[in-house]
């Protein structure tokens, strides 16, 4: 019988086991924080005591109540001082249900389906980068596939951080490390800049020029938007990792360069294969071992930390009130960490250079969330768009429709629409 490789399926007979949720304390009293609590049979109380108990002085004693029952969450307000909130909307003792972002005083709390990635790591501030679970995790494939070869090709959407992940298995091997943008590569230029051209090799060559290969040689070359170079260009790639030489133009010889080669794409490699715009023996050579970069909305316990530390390179003392780091986990970032940071300093430059701390109402909203639909129609219209696109992949779907997936989640209620009827078969 052939070994299933799907880690969710248990091996005792019982059937598939269950993910196990939890709540992710992710600030705490105004600062980044990072604490799993699984969720149990019995409710979980949040205050300055309580099964989730926390020094903020502006919780009361039993702040709130969390409860988990037929997979839902529910949060209660225990008749605290100064509220409870769930994804921005003050609750009460009734109790609401269906959220993400639970905010208790000045502590922030995410409710997750799924903790198991999170249970026994850590978030930390390492060389100006912010590594949570998930991100060190990945490092970890990324060192053992620099222990292993020679060869890393990295996925992830734009702004995740495929250069980090890059540099990291760079620095299993040291030497220079050269960094080319495929996309920024004028195609008229390509090969030249790639392969190195020899004096009078063209108009205007006056003299020997070294390409990114030879310029990486005992190094690394990370090769960014790598399905965006030409076929032609790909064709001359694919020789030099086979015979490990580089012809230039207008050489007469070729020269051996001693290169590891990490890639990146934001799209799908295999698909671009499929359309006859991508060499497959290039994909055989470069594709695999691949890694997959998490979204930041996939990383939410790293948000408070990045914030954070945005903010203090701007200017020591320059904090984030519990408003802002709200804002930020409920905001889609489509731009992921870039947009992050590019926002965040817009904010911290709205407060104004005075400014000891950055507020929420400092960060401007997305356009896509300040656009209503005309109707409900044309609402239930995009989302169904969005869902056929995405294949009933509702995180997808919500970054397209720039929102946050609970937002989106609720939406579904309303209309009654179920993503596994959008999953393409």
């Amino acid at each position: 019988m052939e070994e299933t490789r799907d880690a969710s399926i248990r091996h005792d007979g019982q059937g598939p086991a269950r993910p196990p949720p939890g709540v992710v304390l992710v600030l705490a009293a105004g600062r980044p924080a990072f604490q799993v609590f699984p969720a149990g049979t019995r409710p979980l109380v949040l205050g300055r005591e309580g099964d989730i108990a926390l020094e903020d002085p502006r919780l009361s004693r039993r702040h709130a109540e969390l409860r988990r029952e037929g997979g839902r969450w529910s949060l209660h307000d225990l008749d605290s001082r100064n509220g409870s909130f769930l994804d921005g909307l003050e609750v009460t003792s009734t109790g609401a249900s269906n959220g993400t972002v639970v905010r208790v005083g000045d502590s922030l709390l995410l409710l997750s389906e799924d903790v198991s990635a999170l249970q026994g790591g850590g978030v930390e501030l390492d060389d100006g980068v912010v590594l949570g679970p998930r991100l060190r995790t990945l490092l970890g494939e990324v060192a053992d596939a620099a222990r292993s070869g020679r060869i890393l090709h990295i996925t992830g959407e734009t702004g995740t951080g495929k250069e980090l992940v890059a540099r990291a298995f760079h620095r299993h091997g040291g030497g220079p490390f050269v960094a080319v943008n495929c996309a920024g590569v004028p195609a008229a230029l390509a090969e030249r800049l790639l392969f190195g051209a020899r004096k009078g090799a063209y108009s205007g060559a006056d003299a020997d020029s070294e390409g990114f290969l030879q310029q990486a040689h005992g190094g690394t070359l990370f090769l960014d938007e790598l399905a965006e170079l030409s076929l032609e260009v790909q064709a001359k790639l694919l020789r030099v990792l086979e015979t490990r030489e580089v012809l230039a133009l207008g050489a007469a010889r070729a020269v051996t360069v001693d290169v590891r080669v990490c890639s990146a794409t934001h799209g799908d490699l295999q698909a671009r294969v499929a359309e006859g715009k991508f060499r497959q023996d290039l994909y055989f050579r470069l594709g695999v071992p691949r890694v997959a970069l998490p979204a930041l909305g996939e990383r939410l316990e790293e948000v408070p930390w990045l914030v954070a530390h945005t903010l203090s390179a701007l200017r020591p003392g320059l904090a984030a009130h519990v408003s802002l780091v709200e804002a930020a986990l409920l905001r889609p970032w489509p731009g992921n960490l870039r947009e992050l940071v590019v926002e965040v300093r817009e904010a911290a430059r709205r407060a104004g250079a005075q400014a000891t701390r950055v507020e929420g109402q400092h960060l401007d909203a997305p356009a896509s969330l300040r656009r209503q639909p005309a109707s409900p129609e044309e609402q239930r219209a995009r989302v169904e768009a969005a869902l056929a696109a995405s294949g009933g992949n509702v995180s997808q779907a919500a970054r397209d429709l720039g929102l946050h997936r609970t937002q989106l989640r609720r939406v579904l209620e309303e209309h009654g629409l179920d993503p596994a009827s959008f999953r393409k078969k």
